[in-house]
């Protein structure tokens, strides 16, 4: 059985469907045509039962065939009507028959009912010649009186020939055989059309599988057709190849924006550079103030670079990685340290601060320096003097500058990656800073926009982070 078993895994998955098809519709063939050969037999053996307890032979019949056995020479009875073969049974168990007819076997059921014991019997008995009879015997009462006839001394038994069940049997089989056999080929072939049709989107989704896998052409999609299964399959696949190229596109993206601002600040850091060894190659001493520049310069490309190949690892995490684990911390706190920061970066702007408690489930690290990138964008864009609000109230973090603000039209796109206003590309930074807040503020389950101020000039950064003004228990 185990060996079958893993002969029939081995097998392609169009044949092991087209075997089960074929199977059960054999199966299914063969138990109907069992149950109709049995039922076709009870039927026949009823109605030969019914017209062998209808039969009525008379009294002179019955004398008849008594004479006949008892006076050897004298004209044997006539056989009745309807090929019915009659037998007399006396309680001895001897039978008397006509001359041209073979005796039929008695069971002690025959003699019981010739001793009047019981009513009648019915079963199959094999004459002497071996035929197979079907018999029913029931007491004789002759209607009136016949000589030399004792009531009660001898039973009456009624037979015809089992062949008239048996041969429209065989017949029977034969014909259910042959449909059946006729019925497991069409099977076979239907079979093999349901596993060719069912799993005709399974080969065009391999033959689309193996095309991606030669050629990573993700722009391969399947027809979509109906909602079954098969159509399920081939729309998720569709769903996963768009998602592979638009990831793809984006990482492509990514990597051509990335080159495109390391280019600037390591343009500027060459060019700093080839002067400084070409003044200690000549021998021609840079003015104190200019070299003076040229180092303030370097260190601000520097710490540019940092900060964007900083900005490029955090985006080089997948979005849907784990962000870390995530832990309650008070977001007034976090808050707090980063105004201190935002404040040692710009020492000449008033920044105004209105915190209350709020506790959120998020990555500590990440959600601090969302908070930082939001503050340093409002002290790169106020203005020299400037003043900062900021404000923590029912869970949302709100900081306004008063700088030259955002278009309307620029607004969709401030949180794209490497995306910066045409305003702000002579300022330092790499169009990163939004983005990273936008995807920590996602992964805490929470919500970033940035909105022109109502009342004047400037920005305000909304950051709303589902938490409670209170710690939960045992914090």
């Amino acid at each position: 059985m185990t060996g079958a078993l893993r002969r029939l895994r081995a097998l392609p998955l169009r044949s092991r469907l087209a075997l089960l098809v074929a199977t059960a519709v054999a199966v299914a063939v063969a138990a109907v045509a069992a149950a109709c050969w049995f039922v076709t037999r009870a039927q026949l053996e009823n109605q030969l039962d019914s017209s062998l307890r209808n039969v009525s032979v008379s009294d002179d019949y019955v004398q008849v065939l008594l004479t006949s056995c008892t006076r050897p020479g004298h004209a044997s009875a006539p056989q009745l009507e309807g090929a019915y073969i009659v037998q007399l049974v006396t309680v001895t168990g001897s039978t008397c028959t006509a001359a041209d007819v073979s005796p039929i076997g008695v069971s002690a059921a025959d003699i019981a009912v010739a001793a009047g014991l019981r009513d009648n019997a019915l079963h199959t008995a094999r004459a002497k010649n071996g035929t197979r009879m079907r018999v029913y015997t029931y007491a004789f009462e002759p209607r009136n009186p016949i000589p030399g006839l004792l009531p009660g001394s001898f039973a009456v038994s009624v037979a015809r020939p089992m062949s008239e069940i048996d041969d429209p049997l065989s017949t029977l089989a034969w014909v259910l055989l042959i449909v059946s056999g006729v019925g497991g080929l069409g099977a076979g072939a239907a079979g093999l059309w349901v596993a060719r049709t069912g799993l005709r989107p399974v080969d065009e989704l391999t033959e689309a599988v193996e095309h991606v896998a030669r050629t990573e052409d993700l722009t391969v999609r399947i027809p979509v057709e109906g909602e079954d299964e098969i159509a399920r399959l081939s729309s998720s696949f569709n769903s996963m190849t768009a998602s592979l190229a638009s990831s793809r596109d984006r990482q492509a993206q990514l990597i051509a924006d990335a080159g495109h601002e390391l280019r600037t600040p390591l343009t500027s850091l060459r060019t700093n550079i080839e002067l400084l060894a070409r003044s200690d190659d000549t021998g021609r001493a840079i003015p104190p103030d200019d070299r003076r520049a040229l180092m303030t310069s370097v260190k601000a490309q520097m710490t540019e670079l940092a900060s964007l190949i900083g900005d490029l690892q955090e985006l080089a995490r997948p979005d849907a990685a784990d962000p870390g684990p995530l832990q309650v911390v008070a977001l007034h706190d976090i808050a707090d340290t980063a105004l201190e920061r935002a404040r040692l970066r710009g020492p000449e702007l008033t920044i105004r601060a209105d915190l209350t408690p709020w506790y959120v489930r998020a990555e500590p690290a990440a959600l601090e320096r969302a908070v930082v990138n939001v503050l340093d964008n409002a002290v790169k864009f106020s203005p020299p003097r400037g003043t900062i609000d900021v404000a923590l109230r029912d869970g949302e973090l709100t900081v306004r500058d008063h700088g030259p603000g955002i278009p309307a039209d620029e607004l969709a796109h401030v949180f794209e990656r490497f995306w910066r206003s045409p305003s702000a590309r002579q300022l330092p930074g790499s169009g990163l800073g939004l983005s990273i807040v936008a995807r920590t503020v996602q992964q805490a389950g929470g919500e970033v926009g940035l909105r022109p101020a109502p009342d004047g000039d400037g920005t305000v950064a909304a950051i709303r982070l589902p938490g409670a003004p209170q710690p939960p228990p045992g914090l």
